[in-house]
């Protein structure tokens, strides 16, 4: 696993970030309904508006083209219980809500 630097900001670009390989622009935003991510590789979108939950996969499919996964991890809940945790928001991002990069090994066998 690998905690991609975010900033305490309700919305936010990472412009350019390398993830087993692949060239990665993050958009991270708040709306009214909750925190979304926007993924693109070589500036092709792989997903966008997706929303952004404790310990729930954030591309959550090997056919969208993205090895391994995105996940927020909030600090202060449980990892064997995710409704222990709250969903990722600001004030908070990259201290108590991290962004975790999932390889596949982290994943597991058949997981994409």
């Amino acid at each position: 696993m690998q905690i991609i630097p975010i900033q305490d900001v309700y919305s936010q670009t990472i412009p350019a970030v390398q993830l087993a390989g692949q060239n990665c622009k993050i958009n991270l935003y708040q709306k009214s309904t909750g925190f979304y991510c926007d993924l693109y590789i070589n500036n092709a979108p792989i997903i966008t508006g997706r929303i952004c939950q404790n310990l729930n996969r954030i591309v959550g499919r090997l056919y969208m083209g993205f090895v391994g996964d995105l996940m927020f991890c909030d600090t202060q809940g449980s990892l064997t219980i995710p409704s222990t945790g709250l969903d990722p928001s600001s004030p908070g991002l990259g201290s108590r809500y991290l962004l975790c990069y999932l390889s596949t090994t982290d994943l597991g066998p058949g997981v994409g």
